[in-house]
């Protein structure tokens, strides 16, 4: 056995030490791949090392962040920053400046890796941001780097150290930081054992590497020795193109992006027949979607249903079981998930209640946010934490779990998560909205898309057109609303909560 495959087979190990363990063994072997070129393990290796020994050159502290497009460097910052013994942040470039200057604050990063589209979309606010700024499209990047050859001094990565700092999605103050540990990514990462991300694997991730989504399938191939390919930017035809290209036998895609890819009109003419197993999580996924997809595109399909947050994990492999694509599958193997009540008591067989989650993978704590984080655990009689999702569902009788709403509202939208309320913040800035309420709406296009009903303000005047150009110049480019529709009234229940099913459902009849 070589020393990869010993490290994955023991109790414990970092990303570190696996591409370490990689770049000894096959230093040749591709292990990113992005439209500029191939970092081959041997270099990404070196690289991460000249990484992490500039950034203890430069006494940084607690966590960096990157803010760019999907390519090799990025991994390899990623990287270098954990071997220095910091925490990664990476932020959403289509978040708006004055959110990534408060979530790189609130991550206390002094080191901010960017590339040239997103430096001009920062440069309002770029004096607000940490004081290390690095290029990594431009030779300042290498100039920045320590010389060929450095070694980082060592630093003992225990499994309870924060790995990452993913920021849920917000407008209103400081969205969330999710400090996930190294401990929790290790689970991830001997998913490399489960799905076949061997040192021949080849896994096509077109979705952003701020994103947990694609983290759960980058850092298995890694952890595999496997190759991964980058796309900065999804297109349909571009990316059957690289499966061809690159014999791909792993991918993983948001919900929307299978219905486009699907649709294609000569998706049958690739040769896609190197696919093992296909993943998607992040979105609910239709039914009838994936019979297609197990029709037609060879491997398996894997459905996780979780959160960013951990807790626990339901997983559907779908062609074992048909019959369930209705469902996101069975708690994943040592995964004790549960349903309560509104009350918080655990719900009677067969009920619907609230999905709460309980793993190894579990999220350390939302970052300085202690009132935030107490919201978002359970705990049983016997102490034992679990994370709660805000999701509603039931088991059926085989033990599948069936989702039947989000207790949150929340919307998503080309796998992205958008809040309903920040939408809501936005609009009743504007004076002639006296109330509102966004609502998320079926989309061919996004899977879903949130849709604004507005009640105007007594005597004022503005058109619906009007106010949705307001509204969307101030939001962020993934929160966009698609439709306002004016009411004279919202329907709301007896106690004053609008009753916002009934605005979903009335506009899916039109």
């Amino acid at each position: 056995m070589n020393r990869a495959d010993a490290l994955l087979a023991g109790n414990y190990a970092t990303l570190s030490d696996l591409v370490r363990a990689h770049a000894e063994e096959r230093p040749d072997h591709p292990a990113v791949i992005d439209a500029e070129g191939t970092l081959s393990y041997g270099q990404l290796a070196s690289r991460a090392d000249r990484v992490a020994a500039a950034l203890q050159r430069d006494t940084a502290r607690h966590s960096v962040s990157i803010v760019s497009s999907s390519r090799n460097d990025y991994v390899a910052v990623y990287l270098g920053a954990l071997r220095a013994g910091l925490a990664v942040a990476p932020l959403a470039p289509s978040s708006l400046p004055e959110q990534i200057v408060a979530m790189a604050r609130d991550a206390d990063a002094q080191h901010l890796f960017l590339d040239a589209e997103n430096e001009q979309a920062l440069r309002g606010v770029l004096s607000d941001l940490p004081p290390h700024r690095i290029r990594l499209d431009t030779p300042q990047f290498e100039q920045w780097l320590a010389p060929e050859g450095s070694k980082p001094t060592p630093v003992d990565l225990t499994p309870e150290m924060p790995f990452n700092i993913i920021y849920s999605s917000g407008t209103t103050g400081t969205p969330k930081g999710i400090v996930q540990s190294h401990g929790m990514r290790w689970l991830h990462m001997q998913r490399a054992n489960l799905y076949g991300y061997d040192r021949n694997a080849v896994t096509l991730l077109s979705t952003p590497l701020y994103s947990n989504t694609t983290l759960v399938s980058l850092f298995p191939t890694m952890a595999g020795g496997g190759t991964a390919v980058l796309m900065a930017k999804f297109d349909v035809a571009k990316y059957l193109e690289l499966a061809q290209a690159h014999h791909v036998t792993h991918t993983m895609l948001v919900p929307v992006q299978y219905s486009r890819v699907m649709a294609h009109p000569d998706f049958d003419k690739y040769d896609l027949s190197n696919f093992r197993a296909k993943f998607c999580t992040s979105a609910p996924f239709n039914a009838a979607l994936k019979a297609d997809i197990l029709k037609r595109w060879p491997g398996k399909l894997i459905e996780y249903y979780g959160m960013t947050e951990g807790g626990g994990t339901c997983i559907l492999v779908a062609d074992e079981f048909p019959d369930k694509l209705h469902t996101v599958g069975r708690p994943a193997e040592g995964h004790d998930i549960r349903l309560i009540t509104e009350d918080g008591k655990p719900a009677a067989p067969g009920e619907i209640g609230e999905i709460v989650g309980h793993s190894g993978a579990i999220m350390i704590h939302y970052h300085k946010q202690p009132g935030k984080t107490a919201e978002a655990e359970w705990f049983d009689e016997t102490g034992k934490r679990f994370i709660r999702t805000g999701d509603m569902g039931r088991f059926d009788a085989d033990g599948f779990m069936q989702l039947m709403d989000r207790r949150k509202d929340m919307v998503i939208s080309g796998g992205f998560n958008i809040y309903p309320s920040d939408l809501e913040v936005v609009l009743r800035g504007h004076d002639a909205v006296a109330d509102v309420a966004v609502v998320g709406v079926a989309s061919e296009q996004w899977g879903e898309t949130p849709v604004a009903f507005v009640v105007v303000t007594p005597g004022a005047i503005v058109t619906a057109p009007e106010l949705l150009v307001w509204a969307n110049a101030k939001l962020g480019k993934m929160q966009r609303i698609s439709a306002i529709e004016f009411r004279d009234q919202l329907p709301r229940s007896a106690i004053g909560k609008v009753l916002k099913r009934e605005l979903r459902d009335e506009y899916a009849r039109k």
